[in-house]
C-alpha cells in the first residue's frame, strides 16, 4: 500500500519517501523528485498568486501527465524492495491542501 504523511509525523511511519521540491536538511531518507511540483507554480501557489485549481492544473500538466503511473509505482516500491508499504512525504499537514492528495490517485 502507498500512504501519505508529512515530515512532522515521520516518527510514526515506516518507509518514508520524500516527494517535495526540497527535503528538510535533517531528512536522510529516499527522495522521488519526479513527483515534486515544479518550483515556479509551487511558489506561485504558496504566495497566493494562483489558486488550488490552477496549481492542480499545472501539476497535472507539467508533472503527472508526463509520468507512467505503473512505472512510478514500481520505482517507488523498489526503494524499499522487501516491504509492502511506503509513505510519501512532504511538508503540509493532513488538513491542508497538498500535492500528495493529487499523487495518491496516480499510483
Amino acid at each position: 500500500m502507498i500512504f501519505t504523511s508529512y515530515f512532522d509525523n515521520i516518527k510514526n511511519v515506516k518507509n518514508p519517501i520524500a516527494i517535495c521540491v526540497k527535503s528538510p536538511n535533517w531528512y536522510a531518507g529516499p527522495e522521488f523528485k519526479p513527483l515534486a511540483p515544479k518550483y515556479l507554480f509551487f511558489n506561485e501557489y504558496k504566495i497566493g498568486k494562483i489558486s488550488k485549481i490552477e496549481f492542480t492544473k499545472n501539476y497535472l500538466k507539467e508533472v503527472l501527465n508526463l509520468l507512467n503511473p505503473l512505472e512510478v509505482e514500481l520505482q517507488l516500491l523498489a526503494l524499499y524492495p522487501n516491504e509492502k508499504d511506503i509513505t510519501l512525504f512532504c511538508f503540509e499537514e493532513p488538513h491542508k491542501f497538498c500535492h500528495r492528495q493529487i499523487v495518491i490517485f496516480l499510483v
